[in-house]
């Protein structure tokens, strides 16, 4: 009898909860998107010496998800697909924006497809799903997914976030070294006070978002991308960085204390944002989420156990952390492998919001709201059974200088690998890659190995075969631009 009345019971719980949504005044939102961030960079996923205080009491305050992915390994491409909810296969969008004239890439036996520009003002962003349902949208930071004008990184006039449905925002580059050519030697190199970090202009703007937004009778969406803890490395905080050196292991790179360093920084600009939502008393009904574009730097960031790092599609280049906090409606506390991807973010903040879906578009993401509520976890794990995760990089990597990176993609090397053009599915607990310069497959069952070191493919191969059929059809029905042979000239 009790098995009778389960589902009816799960089934009265949902309409409940969808009757009080409906009843309940609409989010805040709250988008912090850091880049190159690894999946344990953070002390609250395990890292043995960075400090991030302000992260940790984020995930202490919401829920801390283990098993979220970014679309991509590279950064335009996974920033595409967050701001759109379209894979970057078929987005076609699948590297770094590149300038026409960009230098001419290293000669290899395929030649990936021509690189990404600007993302077509067709496409549908986060802010042109919000903005028309209500929402102030603000964007502060790290654009990346057009040309640059002006400068590195300097918003498109024709492609920016303005065009996109942003209507507030700024490029500024805040305290970060993007901003060096801009400052003066001394500013660039004159330490902050003992136990004081860098001002960052790019934060304060987003403060002051909040501030200028925080008594209007319209929700708010603010959207700040973070270009730390991107390269170059370099802290202005010598207390800090004095303070990782004294930490790492014998005879580590010394850089990496100076990346521990910006690793607090970002944190602690973070906790800026979560003091200023505190202080405008918004907290309580603002849905924050906190992520990364795609996996840590292989010379900087300790991504084990999982393998691999940014540029590639083993689990350490994909894997990034997830953090989400939304007061009653998401568990304080709370550590769930829920997998999930970015291209779930746009339909999963439409559904916060109670904001249309755009129509006559294909989104390849989901819904999740439901497991970052963890609601009903027996569905939700037969949910997460089900989902197919595909990712697509055509290229190879590094661009110059191929011959003298490694030659495997290994696990904490600190350094960077040989990356060629692969794709990727993962269903449930299997993952299989395709190498298309001699068309190998390799097989992860990455429940069991994390660490991708098992490669299963000739033990199992009814289910590579399957997998690897399954990869090939999703790719042509999202007409996926594949690398293709070298001609005679090359």
């Amino acid at each position: 009898m009790l098995r009778l009345l389960l589902p009816l019971v799960l089934t009265l719980n949902a309409a409940l909860n969808a009757a009080s949504d409906d009843a309940r005044p609409r989010p805040n939102i709250v988008f912090i998107l850091a880049d190159d961030l690894g999946w344990r960079d953070l002390h609250c996923y395990g890292h043995p010496w960075h400090d991030t205080p302000q992260l940790d009491r984020l995930a202490r305050e919401g829920t801390r998800f283990t098993h979220g992915y970014a679309a991509a390994p590279i950064c335009s491409a996974s920033r595409a697909a967050l701001l759109t909810g379209r894979s970057p296969a078929r987005l076609g969008f699948e590297f770094v924006t590149k300038e026409p004239g960009a230098k001419r890439p290293d000669t290899h036996r395929l030649v990936p497809p021509p690189y990404p520009l600007n993302l077509d003002l067709a496409e549908t962003t986060l802010a042109e799903v919000l903005g028309p349902a209500g929402y102030t949208t603000g964007y502060f930071g790290k654009w990346h997914v057009s040309q640059h004008t002006g400068g590195y990184l300097g918003w498109s006039s024709t492609h920016g976030p303005r065009q996109q449905g942003y209507a507030e925002g700024s490029s500024e580059f805040g305290s970060h070294p993007y901003g060096d050519p801009e400052r003066t030697p001394a500013a660039r190199t004159a330490p902050v006070a003992n136990r004081a970090y860098d001002r960052d202009a790019l934060t304060e703007q987003a403060v002051a978002f909040l501030r200028t937004h925080h008594r209007d009778a319209r929700p708010f969406f603010l959207h700040l991308s973070h270009y730390y803890v991107h390269t170059p490395i370099r802290s202005r905080a010598a207390w800090l960085i004095e303070k990782y050196a004294a930490r790492m292991p014998q005879g580590a790179d010394p850089r990496r204390a100076v990346y521990g360093a910006m690793v607090e920084t970002l944190d602690h600009l973070v906790g800026e944002v979560l003091t200023a939502l505190d202080e405008l008393d918004l907290a309580k009904n603002t849905l924050v989420v906190f992520t990364s574009d795609n996996g840590g730097h292989p010379e900087f960031s300790a991504n084990g156990p999982l393998r691999g790092s940014k540029w590639n599609l083993y689990e350490g280049g994909v894997r990034v952390p997830w953090i989400v906090r939304w007061p009653g409606q998401i568990r304080a506390g709370a550590t769930s492998s829920a997998p999930f991807i970015g291209t779930d973010l746009l339909p999963t903040l439409a559904a916060a919001a109670r904001a249309p879906l755009p129509q006559r578009v294909t989104l390849d993401g989901e819904n999740v709201l439901p497991q970052w509520r963890g609601e009903s976890p027996a569905s939700t794990a037969a949910a997460a059974a089900e989902r197919v995760f595909i990712w697509h990089f055509p290229y190879y990597h590094p661009e110059t200088g191929f011959a003298e990176a490694l030659k495997k993609i290994g696990t904490d090397d600190f350094a960077i690998s040989q990356t060629r053009p692969q794709s990727t599915i993962l269903a449930g607990d299997w993952k299989l890659i395709h190498f298309y310069e001699d068309s190998h497959d390799e097989l992860y069952r990455v429940s069991a190995d994390p660490s991708e070191q098992r490669d299963l493919a000739n033990a199992e191969p009814g289910r590579a075969r399957a997998l690897r059929r399954q990869l090939d059809a999703s790719l042509q029905a999202m007409h996926a631009r594949l690398p293709t042979a070298a001609g005679p000239s090359r």
